[in-house]
């Protein structure tokens, strides 16, 4: 089997084609049906029960995780499943949103009348508009296209592309319509780099106690390296007796000085520290840490209370560590 690699070409060129003018046809189509879907499944007090089988259950998955990763409860449910016991995870405060491109699938049509009989508004993404599964609906969106891309014109393509980004049109109106926030997205997503970022506080991550280096003010610079040395830190804060921080004495102020020709032997830690240091709050965001880091081309920032004292420290290495960059 030899490739006409020119045909494959052109073939692609048209799915592109095709496929666009199927995402550009729903904008004809997309009006006050959608907008009474989109006030239903704002107001449902259940959760947006998402069916659909074949290809088109694949899009309905989709779309069911995406609502839920967005604010709108909902889960995918199988037709062929719920004729065998899964109907009973439907309950009459939920709304269905049944995804059939030809509206005639048996698996679906068949639990149309139990779905209505029980109360629960139903929602049909169909490219039928004349189809079992419309007619029995509340609100029917229409996703049909004007062919598929499949050359044949068998595999479902332009339609499931379509369904796609209707479920996605959805989504968006429906997080935009709850004020839905980067922070609310990161709630439902804790594993992953957004939820790190905006979940993560400076107070999770930072270092406390001994492992904070720290000085006071007459300590002798002998001293002062050790203590850095020893935590690994990069840096070490200046605290007077009651653990306000004075300053800060970091690897680069060493450098600067030693460039200087600066005798060090008899100085001590306020001599050479640099007063007014950057400092954060354990309650701010440790990627707030990482922008005051970057902003002033430091490595590490001091972490204090509400009276300046000295409650940790945090550098970019645990950051790193903490995949917060």
């Amino acid at each position: 089997m030899t490739l006409d690699r020119e045909r494959a070409l052109r073939l692609a060129q048209e799915t592109f084609d095709i496929e666009a003018a199927a995402v550009q046809g729903l904008k004809q189509r997309t009006g006050e049906a959608f907008a009474r879907a989109v006030e239903k499944m704002l107001a449902v007090r259940g959760r947006v029960v998402v069916m659909g089988i074949g290809k088109s259950g694949h899009i309905a998955r989709k779309i069911a995780a995406t609502l839920a990763s967005t604010g709108t409860p909902a889960m995918f449910v199988h037709p062929a499943e719920a004729s065998h016991g899964d109907l009973g995870m439907i309950k009459p405060i939920d709304l269905v949103l049944a995804v059939s491109n030809s509206g005639e699938v048996d698996e679906v049509t068949s639990l149309l009348p139990v779905i209505k009989r029980q109360g629960s508004t139903l929602i049909a993404m169909t490219g039928k508009p004349g189809s079992t599964l419309a007619s029995h609906a509340d609100i029917v969106l229409d996703s049909g296209v004007e062919k598929e891309a499949c050359p044949l014109q068998l595999a479902p393509t332009a339609s499931t592309t379509a369904q796609l980004a209707l479920g996605d049109a959805l989504a968006v109106a429906l997080l935009d319509a709850r004020g839905f926030r980067s922070e609310d997205f990161a709630r439902s997503h804790p594993g992953g780099s957004l939820g790190r970022k905006l979940l993560t506080h400076l107070s999770d991550v930072m270092r406390t106690g001994e492992a904070v280096p720290q000085v006071s003010p007459d300590t002798s610079f002998t001293d002062l390296m050790r203590e850095m040395s020893a935590k690994g830190l990069g840096a070490s804060a200046i605290v007077d007796a009651q653990g306000k921080v004075l300053g800060i004495f970091t690897d680069g102020d060493l450098r600067r000085l030693i460039e200087k020709g600066a005798d060090l032997r008899t100085s001590t830690a306020a001599d050479v520290m640099h007063t007014q240091p950057r400092t954060i709050h354990p309650d701010a965001l440790a990627v707030e840490a990482a922008q005051l880091m970057e902003q002033h081309r430091i490595t590490s920032v001091l972490v204090v209370d509400g009276d300046g004292r000295l409650c940790g420290a945090v550098n970019s290495n645990d950051l790193m560590r903490a995949k917060v960059i």
